[in-house]
């Protein structure tokens, strides 16, 4: 798996949803002797760790918009270049704090289409059903007269999607008889039941994304290109604060620390952006510091680190202070929305 992981990621290199390959080392400590190993860049939160804080409610529009379109902009570029990934499922796709999206992990599957060594590919849960259909056979010791090709990957996507949307583990789903038989109707279902808390045509747009990756029929998959022309993509959602609070970036927000007052008056609001800053600087030098004095976004304060490790230990220790006898409420902020200028309204 290493030699194959470690190709892969030389031939992808460069593209921005997908994890950057540092080098290559040995280590001489390990318990079975000598092993080599990828140095890669460090990423955040999973896909899975967003699910297990989301459960039972599912995940905003945002982030699986965000997350969606990632994934499959990575997905476009390596089926591109011929590759297969062959185990997308949430542990494998990771939030990166410093370039504020979702980057694929873990190549170790991966394959030249047309050139599938290994038979056994995909997560259970995630697996395609041509890809099921040739694991059953080589068990067999039978030989699969369809090969498994790209559309593997917007199966196990789909799949990802319909989980986030729904909160739920949909493994046990989609080896049942009933989704064999009509999987349209259960993901039907799916949103008809979380219709209550979605509005409508957001959500069908995207059930209709969901079933264009999820045909059993391989030749009928959309591509990663086709999916990504999907009207979902072209729907504006703004964050929730969960989500704000969830995925790292370099820019804190902080709520809940000024008052009207406060902002009415110069003399108070320069002591407080000094002393605000004063603080934030404990942490790591503030590139930027914003307060504005109007909606959106009024008496809100914005602290641009240089980078996200520095406004990560900021939050961690921001949140549920004390300042002017109000409890801190510590979120991040989209650094690419912040310095477009665009202040999302104060969801809390």
């Amino acid at each position: 798996g290493f030699r194959k992981e470690r190709a892969a990621l030389e031939q992808l290199r460069g593209h921005r949803n997908i994890v950057t390959l540092y080098g290559v080392f040995t280590n001489h400590y390990s318990a079975n002797g000598p092993s080599r190993c990828l140095l890669l860049e460090l990423l955040d939160i999973s896909v899975s760790e967003l699910l297990l804080h989301s459960s039972n409610q599912g995940c905003s529009m945002w982030m699986i918009q965000h997350c969606a379109r990632d994934v499959l902009e990575a997905l476009a570029f390596l089926h591109h270049k011929g590759y297969v990934h062959a185990d997308l499922k949430p542990r494998n796709i990771l939030w990166s704090a410093e370039e504020e999206c979702f980057k694929l992990i873990d190549f170790g599957l991966s394959f030249k289409e047309g050139n599938q060594d290994v038979k056994y590919i995909q997560t259970d849960g995630y697996r395609a059903p041509e890809a099921e259909l040739q694991n059953c056979l080589a068990q067999a010791g039978l030989q699969s007269e369809t090969e498994c090709t790209s559309a593997v990957d917007l199966w196990s996507l789909g799949i990802v999607l319909l989980e986030m949307f729904s909160g739920m583990k949909l493994k046990h789903t989609v080896q049942s008889q009933e989704w064999k038989a009509n999987s349209s109707a259960i993901i039907d279902r799916i949103f008809a039941s979380e219709g209550v808390v979605n509005s409508a045509i957001p959500a069908y747009h995207l059930r209709d994304l969901i079933k264009s990756m999820l045909h059993c029929d391989q030749g009928k998959r959309a591509s990663a290109e086709k999916a990504l022309c999907s009207p979902f993509f072209s729907i504006p959602f703004a964050p929730h604060i969960e989500d704000l609070v969830m995925l790292p970036t370099p820019v804190l927000r902080l709520l809940n620390v000024l008052s009207d007052a406060s902002l009415q008056c110069e003399e108070e609001y320069e002591d407080i952006l000094e002393d605000i800053r004063e603080e934030c600087q404990k942490y790591g030098p503030v590139v930027s510091l914003l307060i504005p004095k109007e909606n959106p976004g009024k008496g809100q304060v914005f602290v641009e680190y240089a980078n996200a490790g520095d406004s990560k230990a900021a939050q961690k220790m921001l949140t549920g202070k004390i300042f002017d006898g109000k409890f801190v409420v510590a979120t991040f902020y989209p650094l690419s929305a912040y310095k477009r200028g665009y202040l999302y309204q104060n969801l809390l």
